[in-house]
């Protein structure tokens, strides 16, 4: 089969097939199981995604991944940023490019796709339960344009409290907590095990003793219980929202 051929059974251009077979670009998210049912490979294509995906990141990060991609109940703490697992696309790649401005555009884009894929794993996990708690500070701060906010806050909105998600906001007036520093992630596995994943700005700590993810889940807890509710969230996000520039 030609790249032309290849190109048209797959929905995409010769030009993108082209970079991502000499390994200039990584695959988007969709494209492995097009390649999967055009060449009658049972997954293969879309195991070897998974496996190219987690390249991207330190080995520690891979394992808190893995771990994500395990977990039934997912809590996350947000004291400056929006979090991974919220951000829209362009929003992500406006983070990339402020954390690193000397990336070559292909880096940016690599970071980014691999950002979706962790999102597409938990969106197509049955039964998951995800909540975060976010710092007033991260809706506050725009990255890349206020349309590209715009849009972050939108989806922030259309999930402050639904069937398997809940967002909170933590705002200013609430003062100090003990999890202002970095960011905070808790995973809760089927059997019942709790990892915690502590994120500074490039350095990841993966925490898998008991005792010490207790302590950070009842830190959690208190937090949850000091936030706005997700109500009062979505009203003040709407708020955000009116008073970013046009």
């Amino acid at each position: 089969m030609s790249l032309e051929q290849l190109a048209s059974v797959v929905l995409s251009s010769r030009s993108q097939l082209s970079r991502i077979g000499n390994a200039e670009i990584i695959a988007p998210p969709d494209l492995p199981a097009r390649l999967d049912a055009a060449f009658g490979t049972d997954g293969i294509f879309q195991e070897l995604y998974r496996l190219a995906v987690k390249e991207i990141h330190p080995d520690q990060f891979q394992r808190r991944m893995e771990l994500e991609a395990k977990a039934r109940r997912v809590r996350e703490v947000g004291a400056q940023i929006i979090p991974g697992l919220l951000q829209t696309e362009e929003y992500a790649r406006a983070q990339f490019q402020i954390h690193d401005p000397g990336a070559k555009p292909e880096r940016i884009d690599e970071l980014v796709l691999a950002r979706l894929h962790r999102q597409a794993i938990l969106r197509e996990k049955p039964g998951i339960d995800l909540g975060w708690i976010l710092d007033e500070s991260s809706f506050r701060r725009i990255y890349g344009s206020p349309t590209i906010m715009r849009a972050q806050l939108s989806r922030l909105l259309s999930l402050t409290c639904t069937s398997t998600t809940i967002v909170q906001v933590m705002p200013f007036v609430a003062g100090p907590h003990a999890l202002l520093n970095g960011s905070l992630t808790l995973l809760t596995l089927a059997d019942g095990t709790e990892v915690a994943f502590e994120e500074a700005i490039n350095t990841g700590t993966l925490i898998e003793d008991q005792d010490s993810c207790g302590k950070y889940h009842r830190a959690y807890d208190l937090l949850s219980a000091c936030a706005l509710s997700p109500s009062d969230s979505a009203d003040f996000i709407r708020s955000v929202m009116e008073a970013l520039p046009q």
